[in-house]
C-alpha cells in the first residue's frame, strides 16, 4: 500500500511566494470556443457544472472534452 504525498503548507514567514491556484475554466451551453486541435466550436452540453465534461460541436464532429481544458479557450 502506497501513501499519498503530503500536502505542502506555505509558511507565512517563507521568503518564497505561495503557490498560486489557477482558476478553473467554466463553460456554459452556447459558448463559442476555440480548441488548438479541433478549431472553432460551440458548447452544446455541460455535465454537472463543467466539472465532469463538456460536449462541443466543431461542425463536422462533436467532441466530449474533460478538464483541465488547457487547449480550449472561450471566445
Amino acid at each position: 500500500m502506497t501513501k499519498s504525498p503530503a500536502v505542502r503548507r506555505h509558511l507565512p514567514t517563507s521568503p518564497f511566494k505561495a503557490p498560486v491556484e489557477v482558476p478553473r475554466k467554466r463553460f456554459a451551453v452556447g459558448d463559442r470556443v476555440t480548441h488548438d486541435k479541433h478549431g472553432l466550436g460551440r458548447v452544446v452540453d455541460v455535465e454537472d457544472g463543467s466539472d465532469i465534461a463538456v460536449l462541443v460541436d466543431f461542425g463536422s464532429r462533436q467532441e466530449r472534452l474533460i478538464p483541465p481544458y488547457a487547449e480550449m479557450w472561450k471566445l
